[in-house]
C-alpha cells in the first residue's frame, strides 16, 4: 500500500500512541484525520481534527458523514485498564467492553463501506499482548482486548473480498500516560508507530511489535500451563 496516496483516520489521535501514529503517517505523506472526543486537543500540523467518540453511535455516524475519502482506518482509541473481573465495578467493566469491543466494532461498521467505496484499503486494530494472556488486576481490559482480537479475525474474513485488509497490532507496554505508573520496561511509541505503519504498508495481517507480544504468542501456542505457570 502506498501511504502517500492514502487518507487515514486515526482514532484517539490527540495524545499517546494515537498521536505517534498520526505523526508517522504524516511523515510518509498520508492525509490524516485525527479523531478525538475533543478535537481542540489535537495539535498536529497537517492533520485534520475530527470529533469522534467511539462509544457514541451518533458521533461515529457524524464522523462518517464528515469524511468520505478514508481508505485506511486505525482503531487506536481505548480506555485505561484497571478493573478486576471479580471485584471491580460492573460499570467499569462495561466501559472496557464498550470501548475496545463495541466501540471498535461501531467504527468498523461505519467506515468499512466508505473504504470499500474508495477502492479498498486497510483497517488496523491496536490490540495488545494482553489479548493473549490475562492478569487478574486488569482482567476486564484483557477480556475486552481478547474480544477485540476475535473481532479482528472475524471481520478480516468478511472484508477481504471488498479489498479491505484487516490487521491487528500486538504490543506490550508503551511509554504513554495510560501506563505511567507501570515500572516495567516500555517501548517508545514512535518506534512502535513506525513498526505499525510498516505493517500496513506491507500488507501484514498480524504485527507483533515487541518481545512481550512475541513471548505471549509463543506461550499461547504452548497452552494454559505455559501462560500461567503459577497454577498448581
Amino acid at each position: 500500500m502506498d501511504l502517500a496516496t492514502s487518507t487515514v483516520l486515526v482514532t484517539g489521535a490527540n495524545r499517546g500512541f494515537g498521536r505517534a501514529l498520526a505523526v508517522e503517517l504524516l511523515s510518509r505523506g498520508a492525509a490524516v484525520y485525527a479523531g478525538a472526543r475533543n478535537p481542540d486537543q489535537v495539535d498536529l500540523p497537517g492533520a485534520e481534527p475530527i470529533t469522534l467518540d467511539i462509544t457514541d453511535p451518533a458521533s461515529v455516524a457524524a464522523a462518517v458523514k464528515a469524511t468520505g475519502d478514508v481508505t485506511v482506518l486505525i482503531n487506536n482509541a481505548g480506555s485505561p485498564p484497571g478493573a478486576d473481573l471479580l471485584t471491580g465495578d460492573l460499570n467499569d467493566i462495561r466501559l472496557e467492553m464498550d470501548t475496545h469491543f463495541f466501540g471498535t466494532l461501531s467504527v468498523i461498521r461505519g467506515f468499512a463501506p466508505q473504504i470499500a467505496a474508495n477502492g479498498g484499503g486497510a483497517i488496523l486494530n491496536i490490540l495488545s499482548g494482553l489479548s493473549w494472556v490475562s492478569f487478574p488486576e486488569v482482567g476486564a481490559y484483557c477480556a475486552a482486548k481478547s474480544a477485540e482480537w476475535s473481532l479482528t479475525n472475524a471481520v478480516r474474513l468478511q472484508l477481504a473480498d471488498q479489498g479491505i485488509r484487516v490487521a491487528g497490532l500486538h504490543v506490550g507496554y508503551m511509554d504513554t500516560d495510560m501506563v505511567r505508573t507501570v515500572t516495567e520496561a516500555k517501548s517508545d511509541p514512535a518506534d512502535i508507530a513506525r513498526i505499525a505503519v510498516d505493517g500496513i504498508a506491507t500488507g501484514a495481517y498480524e504485527i507483533l511489535a515487541d518481545n512481550a507480544s512475541r513471548q505471549a504468542q509463543t506461550a499461547l501456542a504452548a497452552g494454559v500451563t505455559a501462560l500461567y505457570p503459577q497454577l498448581p
